[in-house]
């Protein structure tokens, strides 16, 4: 199973109440963070989420509400004994950015190993047993939103195995999906594996205006967290302006990439109470739930 924590929900500048929008991904003990806007580690703090599990900061752009906390969080990974290297992905061009953050840390008793993404087309990885393909945005500058899956492999089957007189020492292999050879046949994965295991896909995108990118890979996702800088459609020359979203821009994403949920983040500071303009999501896709700090939930494979 995976657990999926929104960390802050909030744009721009952090309100006492609401933090800058991360989100943190937690499977097998070890987790990815995406994004580190200035308290990210309080909120981690407060949800008593685990800093020292995580193995990968993902982030979609380098403006300050996206990256002002990692110095902050990076030393007190580090304060709290960490040794192992910790990776940070970014768009094309955010390594130089990231290091002139890092100068700041001085000190640090582990190795912070930084990634460049083409911002320009999706990009597929791996990271802690994920499948994560990056999705190229539009927004100010280079910006990437991300999708991860969980890709479960099919269960074997050892009476199906024992029917073809496959030694046990092929079992392994031929569960990894690769061919082996007895008695001078060849042995596929297929004739020893049961049916395909329900995939889960989480998928989250903030800080652009509506590509079709997104809609393309966040499609069947379990649950898609999206930007919802303005809540009411009165404010869309405003988003236009900004390269940002309203509500109904992300409702209609969610509603033609067939998502199961849709989780509004990313929130100006001047909409004080994003519930209030909830219908205008939910119009257009009713299971639209306005995201909170520390809000969680475990999607189960």
């Amino acid at each position: 199973m995976i657990d999926v924590t929104l960390i802050g929900t909030g744009g721009m500048v952090p309100l006492p109440d609401r933090f800058l929008a991360s989100c943190l991904i937690e499977y097998n003990g070890k987790s990815i963070l995406i994004d580190c806007g200035e308290g990210t580690q309080i909120s981690l703090r407060k949800g008593k989420l685990s800093m020292s599990k995580i193995d990968t900061i993902l982030i979609t752009h380098c403006h300050a509400d996206h990256i002002s906390g990692l110095p902050g969080l990076l030393l007190t990974i580090g304060n709290n004994g960490r040794t192992e290297p910790l990776n940070i992905i970014a768009p094309r061009g955010s390594a130089k950015i990231i290091n002139s953050l890092l100068i700041v840390c001085g000190y640090l008793p582990y190795e912070v190993r930084i990634s460049e993404l083409h911002d320009t087309k999706p990009v597929e990885f791996e990271q802690i047993g994920l499948k994560i393909t990056s999705i190229p945005l539009n927004h100010h500058i280079n910006c990437v939103g991300y999708s991860m899956e969980l890709l479960l492999k099919s269960h074997f089957q050892p009476d199906k195995a024992e029917k073809l007189n496959i030694p046990v020492k092929f079992w392994r292999t031929l569960h990894n999906g690769n061919n082996v050879t007895v008695d001078n046949k060849t042995i596929t994965p297929d004739m020893v594996l049961g049916e395909p295991r329900k995939t889960v896909k989480i998928s989250y995108v903030t800080d652009t205006r509506p590509v079709k990118n997104i809609n393309d890979i966040v499609k069947k996702s379990d649950l898609f967290i999206c930007e919802g800088m303005y809540g009411d459609d009165t404010q869309y020359d405003n988003a236009v302006k900004k390269m940002h979203m309203i509500f109904s821009e992300a409702a209609n994403i969610a509603l033609e990439a067939e998502v199961k949920e849709l989780w509004l983040t990313h929130f100006s500071p001047s909409m004080i109470n994003p519930e209030d303009y909830i219908n205008f999501a939910q119009n257009i896709f009713p299971d639209t739930y306005i995201g909170h700090d520390l809000m969680k939930k475990t999607i189960k494979n």
